[in-house]
């Protein structure tokens, strides 16, 4: 059955001067128009489409793949702003996502980067976003253990950090104190459950803990310091921003791991450098 506002595999039924028809099942022959159409596709073909409503309200396919689809927790920028309508949203396709006003938590601007919910409203069977996220949580309570990892997008700051999504379902907080350097709304991280609180909430963090963190992170030094001829471009001594971006971790981690590294023999310390010792392999602890 096909589904407005995800990605569906429709066949192709017919060749017609707009485009091509496909079998919308109970949704009927939806167009894929000429402009979307995938090189030498036609009848007969499956096609890998998303559906949704263009600019005269009709059904549509598209082969391009939004930024969302309808029940995602997405990060878009606003485009455009109606003052009676609402705000308008970059999601990837030609036509934009509709911000309306009621489900704006507050006001946006041209260029905002708004974290949002992506649904189809009841009464017009448009598909819309709403900035009211948290109205749309799953209700389920998660059942996740201690350190397991997860996807995290950034959502919000709060004054003990950062409120962020858990995997497209539950609300988090990344405490300050976690982090290397700043987070921006928006960003897509991988984390890991730190605690489960009785309420149902979730403590995160952005590295694994205990050994579970330290010895994947050392093989990546090792492997990076074999691949730029035995010296590391980053050091104890750079920011925490250079070390998230050379190894997507925290500054606090990647002193752990090179004090590991250190203390196997496995690399010296040269001033602020730190260089391969040998080609050897890394001890294997249980």
């Amino acid at each position: 059955m096909a589904l407005l506002g995800k990605i569906n595999i429709l066949t192709v039924l017919k060749d017609a001067p707009p485009g091509l028809y496909l079998d919308g099942g109970d949704l009927g022959e939806i167009l894929l128009p000429g402009d979307s159409i995938p090189p030498g596709a036609g009848p007969d073909d499956e096609l890998q489409v998303f559906l949704y409503r263009d600019s005269e309200d009709r059904l549509v396919a598209t082969t391009h793949d939004p930024l969302a689809c309808v029940g995602d927790f997405a990060a878009l920028k606003v485009k455009q702003i109606h003052p009676t309508i609402g705000a308008f949203l970059d999601w990837g396709l030609n036509k934009d996502l509709l911000l309306p006003i009621r489900e704006q938590e507050r006001r946006v601007h041209r260029g905002d980067i708004v974290v949002v919910f992506v649904y189809i409203d009841e009464v017009s069977q448009r598909i819309i976003a709403s900035t009211r996220w948290r109205e749309h949580l799953s209700t389920t309570p998660p059942t996740y253990s201690e350190g397991a990892p997860v996807s995290l997008l950034i959502a919000g700051e709060s004054p003990l950090g950062y409120n962020a999504i858990v995997d497209n379902a539950h609300v988090g907080l990344l405490f300050r104190s976690e982090l290397g350097s700043p987070l921006k709304i928006g960003d897509k991280c991988k984390g890991y459950i730190r605690h489960v609180r009785p309420d149902g909430k979730l403590d995160l963090g952005l590295d694994a803990e205990g050994y579970q963190r330290i010895a994947p992170l050392a093989d990546r030094i090792l492997s990076t310091l074999r691949s730029q001829d035995g010296k590391l471009a980053v050091n104890e001594a750079s920011s925490p921003e250079e070390i998230r971006a050379a190894f997507q971790t925290s500054k606090k981690a990647f002193k752990q791991a090179v004090g590991n590294l250190y203390r196997e023999r496995l690399i010296e310390i040269n001033g602020s450098d730190i260089v391969l010792r040998n080609a050897g392999v890394r001890s294997v602890k249980p």
